[in-house]
């Protein structure tokens, strides 16, 4: 804090800074939160004397980064005056019955110092926020930096945010303090978020389908990091799914995004998902695996060495996803995403051509790329029992990019025939998605008992107990080995299923 009080990008503000002030909000809902069921939040907060009512619109996963919708009045006490949800247009779910069952839920006290920013043509408004929230007897701190256009060009607001990363290790982040206080009344200190809405839509260009899929990916990834860097297992795997989702989102707009920078942000991008990958890959083994056969009367012979190392890389392999995301690779990957995302400059390309594909209507690049990865999984999905376990991993990709591909694009095709084809379509996709990750599993399962076997003994054991782990790390693989015909069967049948399914963009 004292460092970017000291940096020169609000040295030179001085003259436009407002005084600090104390800032204590008081957030209202139901019992049973049915404001927050409708995406609102209510709020009194009171600086001074002053009182000031706000009712905000969550922003969708999707919309542009932290985007809300908000209604603000001054009242003339603590308690909420809902008269003035009338000219918000929410006065049919501010209803008596409703406005009967509101109560205090949690607060915040937060010490604000506001500065205003001049960039190019811009003004841009720059608070930190220092303080609490609090639910009952939980707590927890607040410290951050919000980054607000008043006017001007989004591009000189992402150059400020970029400049002060770089003087201060800030980290973007897109949880409110709302949400900070559901999660305390909630008990989640560090909850997972899972893949978000994509609202595109039949007529929205291609431009700005790939920004709505865009930052819908990102929002999953950032919202995980706090769960992640908390060694949750649920949190890496959403933030996990949330890479492979943009990475996808990358691929499926490949010819829209020729440029130099975009083929950075991919390469940074795979380089998290491999830091965030044997943390995963080791936790599913422990879970599935090893702790299956850990189970019984009898133990199997080795099981438990054998357990204790692999927790032991387990510990690692989530310090290492520890360390990636208080990297400042990191950090940074995740603040040029967002830029890369609204101004990057992909969006500026004056190519003819590429701006012919900006400004076309996404139905047909949709329609083009579900077509696309159909015939793929079709062509090559036939004889699944003479592919090899990399085949195998190809068809899993494949068929990872038509899921994701079918939820980006899936409202773009409106109508009940084709919400019906839809559903049917993604079961069946669904069902063949999870046989080959299975397979996928038990030949990454397989390559990590190898390794145990041919390990020298961590613990510095007899060569009896190394060849006894050795053992255990075999039978653990033959288990798996044994799964793979029951499971082809399975793939087999969910083949045949997706393949009798009709396309739901014709």
């Amino acid at each position: 804090m004292k460092r970017l009080l000291r940096s020169p990008l609000l040295r030179n503000t001085r003259k436009g800074t407002q005084q600090p002030a104390s800032l204590v909000s008081v957030y209202y809902d139901t019992g049973k939160r049915k404001l927050r069921k409708h995406g609102l939040t209510l709020r009194v907060r009171r600086t001074g004397r002053h009182y000031t009512q706000t009712i905000k619109g969550e922003g969708h996963a999707s919309s542009a980064l932290m985007d809300r919708f908000e209604w603000e009045h001054d009242i003339a006490g603590e308690k909420p005056n809902l008269d003035m949800a009338a000219d918000s247009g929410l006065k049919p779910i501010f209803s008596k019955t409703l406005q009967a069952k509101l109560k205090p839920l949690f607060e915040t006290r937060v010490h604000r110092r506001s500065f205003t920013i001049r960039s190019g043509r811009s003004e841009i408004s720059l608070s930190i926020d220092k303080g609490t929230v609090a639910a009952g007897r939980n707590s927890s701190p607040i410290c951050e930096v919000e980054l607000e256009l008043k006017r001007g060009e989004a591009l000189e607001l992402f150059k400020v945010a970029q400049v002060l990363a770089k003087e201060v290790p800030v980290q973007l982040a897109v949880t409110s303090k709302s949400e900070r206080g559901f999660a305390l009344i909630d008990g989640k200190k560090s909850p997972a978020v899972g893949a978000g809405f994509v609202a595109t839509s039949p007529d929205t260009t291609s431009q700005a389908a790939f920004q709505i899929i865009a930052r819908s990916c990102l929002h999953q990834i950032v919202a995980n990091q706090e769960a992640a860097w908390n060694g949750v297992s649920e949190g890496i795997h959403q933030a996990r799914v949330g890479l492979r989702r943009l990475r996808a989102a990358l691929s499926l707009f490949d010819e829209m995004l020729p440029d130099a920078q975009s083929a950075a942000i991919k390469q940074e991008l795979k380089w998290t998902t491999l830091e965030f990958g044997p943390a995963r890959e080791l936790d599913v083994f422990i879970q599935l695996v090893v702790k299956s056969a850990a189970t019984g009367k009898a133990e199997e012979p080795g099981v438990a060495p054998v357990n204790r190392e692999l927790r032991r890389k387990r510990r690692e392999a989530f310090s290492r996803v520890r360390l990636a995301i208080e990297s400042g690779r990191f950090r940074a990957l995740m603040l040029d995403t967002a830029a890369w995302i609204e101004v990057g400059e992909w969006t500026r390309n004056p190519d003819d051509i590429a701006r012919t594909m900006r400004d076309q209507p996404i139905a047909a690049t949709a329609s083009e790329q579900l077509q696309h990865y159909r015939k793929k999984i079709l062509k090559h999905g036939k004889r699944l029992t003479d592919l090899d376990p990399y085949q195998r991993h190809k068809r899993r990709i494949e068929s990872k990019k038509l899921r994701y591909a079918s939820e980006f694009f899936g409202p773009v095709f409106t109508g009940k025939k084709a919400a019906r084809r839809r559903k049917e379509f993604i079961a069946g996709l669904g069902q063949l998605q999870d046989t080959l990750g299975d397979l996928n599993d038990i030949s990454v399962h397989e390559k990590l008992s190898a390794r145990i076997a041919s390990a020298d003994d961590s613990d510095g054991k007899t060569k009896h107990t190394t060849s006894t782990k050795a053992f255990a790390a075999g039978r653990l693989s033959g288990r798996e080995e044994a799964r793979v015909a029951a499971i082809l069967e399975d793939a087999e049948r969910a083949y045949a299923r997706f393949a009798k399914a009709k396309p739901f963009w014709r």
